[in-house]
């Protein structure tokens, strides 16, 4: 049986400005899926590894939109079920509504923001195949790491020959 190829090469380097170094060489060098792993945000990071657009706003605009249409839907249809006429009170005081639309509008764009964050980040995960690499734990007090994903063998060289000019203190092969 031959034995399969590793998901990817992590390299850890010494400090943020090296692996921000490493990671603008790599995508240079046309590695596409590169990621990396800090234990503080470093800024630099985002724009070598283009990480410019977020679609959490547009998540909690579309639930905002749509609480306060589903508010709106049931007070209104709620309204004309169940008709009161009270001391001459419009059938639908939609001014009287905006309360409510209001709190949905923020509950809708709440949970439209929990649902898209573990969407994206496709959660719940509970084991991802970086765990398996003992230096890895380093990650969130002192390791600065950069993934390159290797989809063969030759793409393995490659990611080898890639790490052997960026310098890393060490690499670690991530098993499938």
């Amino acid at each position: 049986m031959a034995e399969s190829s590793p998901l990817g090469l992590l390299g850890e380097f010494a400090s943020p400005e090296r692996l921000v170094e490493a990671a603008h060489l790599a995508r240079e060098a046309g590695v596409t899926g590169l990621d990396a792993y800090t234990p503080f945000p470093v800024d630099a990071l985002n724009e070598v590894l283009g990480l410019h657009e977020t679609r959490i706003p547009w998540l909690a605009a579309i639930g905002a939109v749509v609480g306060l249409a589903g508010a709106y839907a049931l007070q209104i249809g709620t309204n004309l079920d169940y008709r009161l006429d009270v001391g001459g009170r419009p059938l639908l005081p939609l001014q009287a509504f905006a309360l409510i639309g209001f709190e949905l509008l923020v509950l809708g764009a709440a949970l439209f923001i929990v649902a898209g964050f573990f969407a994206l980040n496709r959660l719940p995960r509970y084991h991802h195949p970086l765990f398996w690499v003992d230096r890895f734990e380093r990650a969130t007090r002192d390791g600065f790491f950069l993934f390159v994903p290797t989809a063969d063998a030759q793409a393995v060289e490659t990611a080898r020959a890639l790490f052997a000019r960026l310098g890393p203190d060490s690499v670690d092969e991530v098993p499938r």
